[in-house]
């Protein structure tokens, strides 16, 4: 995995919005309707070259396919992994009665009702048999497609690939098989361990997108900090158990707190999660640092040991403000990770996704994304003109 050798290297969480072609395709398929598969994969691949061609004119260093394949980084899965079928369960819904809804009920039920409107749901799946990794075909066109594109462009650094958690995938469709959740986590832990090393097998950078580490917290108002502690660290192992074997330099891991453009006053701290986070074999940790809930946490790493030869992407623009931060802005926020876990442990990222769902979500526009991006490169240059 490349690191902040001679310059603060630029990356971000990796989903970018879809063209209107690719998102009329992905449509149809969460929808169940008949679509043109070939017209899918040909749509998917140009849009592919194109995204990985615009983060590099952006100045992003260290690129990914956008997740231009997916409709989200998270329902992506249930056509890669069997075991499952169409369930009435809803699964998990991260803002139906969590510590947000029930302080702000107004603002979150009006979102609500917006996101409703906006395009068919996918069908609900449930664990109805033994988990297994199914969607070898799919990935390997997804790594074939964004290969091509990095090699075509020549000025990318290097490239990533997402891949979701063992715990949101176990959050997302319930479990009607295992006799316990214990059993399922593992389970889905075994079988995405397919998808894990195939990613890192085929040289590219493996990243783990893991929001519902940080998220529990905020679904679950009856649990308190410790308990949701102690829920983390069963997940946690699971996903160890997933890479067991991958050479952590080639692993990042993500975590976040969700696509919420809100007021997000009950949001986990990091100082009551980061231990059980730097627990993750990987060689980087992504998280949020470029908004105001959590812009202050910088300070936490002055008392946190980041692990040698590990490194940090803190989020320096954000993903809940239209509001495009000023390149000075992002070189101290740089600055101030530089000076607690040095130069070379850091890379500037971003908080989270900018389409996490393709059109599910109220999100900031492409435009205005590109601008953040353009600024994000700026603003590493001037940090590492300071520091180097």
């Amino acid at each position: 995995m490349k690191t902040s050798t001679d310059r603060i290297l630029t990356t971000h969480v990796g989903s970018l919005a879809r063209p209107d072609d690719v998102l009329r395709l992905l449509f149809a398929k969460e929808r169940g309707e008949d679509y043109d598969t070939g017209l899918f994969e040909t749509s998917v691949r140009d849009a592919v070259a194109e995204i990985v061609k615009r983060q590099a004119e952006a100045g992003i260093d260290v690129v990914c396919d956008g997740e231009q394949s997916k409709s989200s980084f998270l329902t992506y899965i249930a056509e890669r992994l069997e075991g499952f079928s169409p369930s009435e369960n809803q699964g998990e819904d991260l803002w139906v009665e969590s510590r947000e809804s029930i302080a702000f009920p107004e603002f979150y039920d009006h979102h609500r009702k917006l996101r409703e409107g906006l395009v068919a749901k996918p069908i609900k799946l449930e664990c109805t048999g033994p988990v297994r990794y199914c969607g070898q075909e799919k990935l390997r066109r997804d790594i074939a497609n964004v290969k091509a594109a990095a090699a075509a462009d020549g000025n990318v650094e290097e490239v990533f690939m997402t891949a979701v958690s063992p715990s949101d995938v176990e959050g997302q469709q319930s479990n009607a098989f295992y006799a316990s959740d214990e059993e399922y986590l593992f389970a889905i832990a075994d079988a995405m361990r397919e998808e894990y090393a195939a990613i890192v097998e085929a040289g590219l950078v493996l990243q783990i997108d893991d929001p519902r580490l940080l998220t529990y917290y905020i679904s679950r108002p009856g649990l308190s900090v410790e308990d949701c502690r102690k829920w983390a660290e069963l997940r946690v192992e699971a996903l160890n158990h997933a890479l067991k074997g991958l050479p952590e330099d080639r692993v990042r891991f993500h975590t976040c707190y969700g696509i919420n453009i809100g007021p997000r006053v009950h949001e986990m701290n990091l100082a009551d999660i980061v231990d059980i986070m730097l627990k993750v074999n990987a060689g980087a940790y992504l998280f949020e640092a470029g908004n105001p809930r959590h812009e202050h946490e910088w300070i936490v790493w002055k008392d946190v040991k980041v692990p040698e030869g590990k490194s940090l992407v803190p989020g320096v623009i954000s993903h809940s403000t239209p509001l495009v931060e000023h390149p000075e802005l992002i070189a101290q926020r740089l600055a101030r990770f530089a000076e607690v876990v040095g130069r070379e442990n850091v890379m500037a990222g971003s908080d989270c996704g900018f389409a996490s769902f393709a059109a599910t979500e109220q999100e900031i526009h492409p435009t205005i994304v590109w601008a953040k991006f353009r600024n994000l490169a700026e603003g590493a240059r001037i940090a590492s003109e300071r520091l180097w």
